[in-house]
């Protein structure tokens, strides 16, 4: 039929829709296959397989000790649990005696009654043919003949299917074993009949090596993508190592849909192809999940014209497609090309042959520039930027690219005595390589040097690992040093404040026991805080501290240490608002602090630039000789010296009439 002939309403939006290439694409009604409810008693011919029995596929290691029926009637699943045990012990001793060759075992649906409009001595024949085999177990077994025998096919099973009856027998009379070549079952292909391959896709399978599955999953993707389609489907062909009998259980699943184009004209070729491309591969998945198959189909549509061009330039693919592929649906165009190519008359083009051989060339020039790559970049982020992470452990800023090996070695080699000069040599053999290559004065980077820029930065990365761990030892221990010389100069400062000058290390705990825990002014929970420090400062000069210890030691002295912070801050606030004295003289507000043996002077305080000028206190309270100092001055001695208490005395008061007059006012 011509393809204009095929396609004649194509650009119709008829009511029949499927008529159209491309009302088929723009269909958004769901071609999900139905799953029947019906009673029956026996399987119906159908244009598609639905998904029978088995939510998976069982492999020569795995024995298949149960199947389940998914969507077949209720009636028919109780008919076949009491036989499942007979079939698995059934596959069990032919696959003991023929493992080599067994692929798959499935059970069949029963035959079909004779049609009436026979001819009466055919019918006869048929009719009693159906009564001997309607309640038999018709099971069948795929054979595997791809491996040259001394015997011939015919021979193979004729052997085979004697034993196998003998075997059926012993069981249960009604298991009926139905072998099949896998070679038969190709050749059925090949010549168009693709009744078996409708069996195969409503049997229910017992024991797969991964053959039945494949036909399982790929016949019903093919109806469902002719359900599709209708007859613009050129051949549906599925290929690969299974049928190049080289399947094993975790073999993808190859498929080659053709589909006639080339009457297109409302669409682009290039928006043809993806929109058939994105239908035809969500039907993969969907088939996927209807017959439980997990192995992954892979699934190649191509428009007719694009695949002409492909054969006409002898695409490698395109060999191996038309030398192993094997139809499962064809309109006569697959065949003949299988044909052509055996015959020799596909055969590569002058242009094509040029091309492939350039290909070679580039593919090689690709493969050095990616050397080239590795040696540049790869290695030398590979281990630079680990190495600038340890010295940022460290507590160094991470260096240049040119100045790292330097700073790893004079930390590291020289003065930590942490690391070997021969690991700072493998880096610096990296830099230099990564530098030749930008530079050009290497222009490729072999195999063989790639090899051991790999092996000499596996074991710097090894190297480096272990100095990770020593950088973090040492860390932990600064750390704790940290903490608990922290920890001693604020109980010093909170003692200060309490006025206790001096106390020695060994006795700061109990001082501060005494002064403050004793006397309610700190809780009790800081002693018990103070006493784990103490002990855990212990087990640190030990070694017996690790770095969950320190962590946990950390977050118990930040709390006291806060804590004795906002004690000492409070205290020393309220000292310094005793240690003031504020005065009005006329319109301006000064102010007089007393710190240690100096009182600090500040006439006006509204002033935009203060002056402040320092006297000392006499022993009978009277001010000496004042002196203007820098404010910066003031600021450090608020910081250094300890606030005096102000006691008004008539020394005192005499000294600030005379620097504020006499008619000051002390607000104090």
């Amino acid at each position: 039929m011509a393809a204009k002939k095929q396609i004649e309403n194509f650009e119709k939006s008829s009511e029949n829709s499927q008529n159209s290439l491309s009302s088929a694409l723009n269909n958004k009604k769901s071609n999900q296959p139905k799953h029947s409810a019906k009673k029956t008693e026996t399987y119906e011919k159908q244009e598609k397989p639905e998904q029978s029995y088995g939510q998976k596929q069982t492999t020569k290691t795995e024995q298949k000790e149960d199947f389940i029926p998914l969507s077949v009637p209720k009636e028919v699943v109780e008919q076949l649990k009491p036989i499942k045990d007979k079939l698995v012990k059934f596959q069990k001793t032919i696959t003991e005696k023929f493992d080599k060759y067994i692929m798959g075992i499935a059970l069949l649906p029963p035959p079909l009654p004779p049609l009436k409009n026979l001819p009466p001595d055919i019918l006869a024949q048929e009719q009693k043919r159906y009564d001997q085999e309607k309640d038999k177990y018709h099971t069948l077994v795929l054979i595997d003949d791809t491996e040259p025998t001394r015997m011939s096919k015919l021979e193979l099973k004729d052997k085979l299917t004697a034993i196998m009856d003998k075997s059926a027998i012993e069981i249960d009379q009604k298991i009926y074993p139905q072998p099949l070549l896998l070679t038969e079952l190709w050749q059925n292909c090949y010549d168009g009949k693709y009744d078996l391959l409708k069996l195969i896709g409503m049997s229910a399978p017992i024991y797969d090596t991964g053959m039945l599955g494949a036909v399982r999953i790929a016949e019903m993707h093919k109806n469902m993508v002719l359900k599709k389609f209708e007859k613009y489907i050129v051949t549906y062909v599925l290929a690969g190592s299974l049928v190049q009998g080289r399947a094993t259980k975790e073999s993808d699943i190859d498929v080659f849909i053709v589909i006639d184009d080339t009457d297109v004209k409302k669409m682009s070729r290039t928006e043809l192809r993806d929109k058939l491309r994105a239908i035809i591969l969500g039907m993969g998945a969907e088939a996927g999940e209807l017959t439980g198959i997990r192995n992954k189909i892979n699934i190649q549509p191509y428009i007719l014209t694009d695949f002409w061009d492909m054969i006409r330039e002898s695409n490698p693919v395109i060999f191996t497609f038309l030398r192993d592929g094997v139809p499962f649906h064809d309109r006569g165009i697959f065949m003949p090309w299988k044909q052509l190519l055996k015959m020799g008359k596909i055969k590569p083009s002058t242009e094509a042959i040029d091309i492939f051989m350039s290909s070679g060339e580039q593919t090689l020039n690709k493969v050095k520039l990616r050397l080239r790559d590795i040696g540049v970049e790869d290695f030398f982020w590979g281990i630079h930027t680990p190495t600038q992470a340890a010295l940022m452990l460290y507590g160094v800023a991470p260096p240049a690219p040119k100045e790292t090996c330097g700073v790893l070695r004079d930390l590291f080699v020289k003065k930590e005595k942490l690391l070997e000069e021969d690991y700072v040599k493998i880096l610096e053999n990296v830099i230099q390589v990564r530098k030749d290559i930008e530079h050009g004065t290497k222009k490729e980077i072999t195999g063989k040097e790639i090899d051991q820029l790999l092996a000499d930065s596996e074991k710097y990365m090894k190297r480096l690992k272990k100095l990770f761990t020593q950088i973090e030892k040492i860390k932990e221990e600064e750390s704790m040093l940290h903490i608990y010389d922290t920890m001693q100069t604020m109980l010093r400062d909170v003692l200060k404040v309490e006025g206790v000058d001096r106390a020695a290390e060994g006795e700061l705990a109990h001082v501060f026991e005494e002064e403050l825990i004793s006397t309610g002014k700190v809780p009790a929970k800081y002693l018990r805080t103070l006493h784990d420090l103490l002990k855990a400062k212990a087990d640190s000069d030990k070694g017996k501290l690790g770095k969950t210890e320190i962590d946990q030691v950390r977050k118990q002295a930040n709390e006291l240490i806060r804590y004795l912070v906002d004690y000492t801050q409070r205290k020393r606030v309220r000292a310094f608002e005793r240690s003031k004295i504020k005065v009005k003289h006329g319109n301006k507000y000064g102010e007089i602090v007393l710190l240690g043996d100096s009182a600090f002077i500040i006439t006006d305080m509204d002033a935009k630039e203060r002056v402040v000028e320092e006297a000392p206190v006499k022993e009978d309270g009277s001010f000496g000789t004042a002196k203007k100092i820098k404010p910066e001055e003031f600021e450090e001695a608020m910081t250094k010296l300890s606030p005096r208490k102000v006691t008004l005395t008539s020394n005192l008061f005499e000294s600030i009439t005379k620097i504020f007059g006499k008619d000051c006012e002390v607000l104090y």
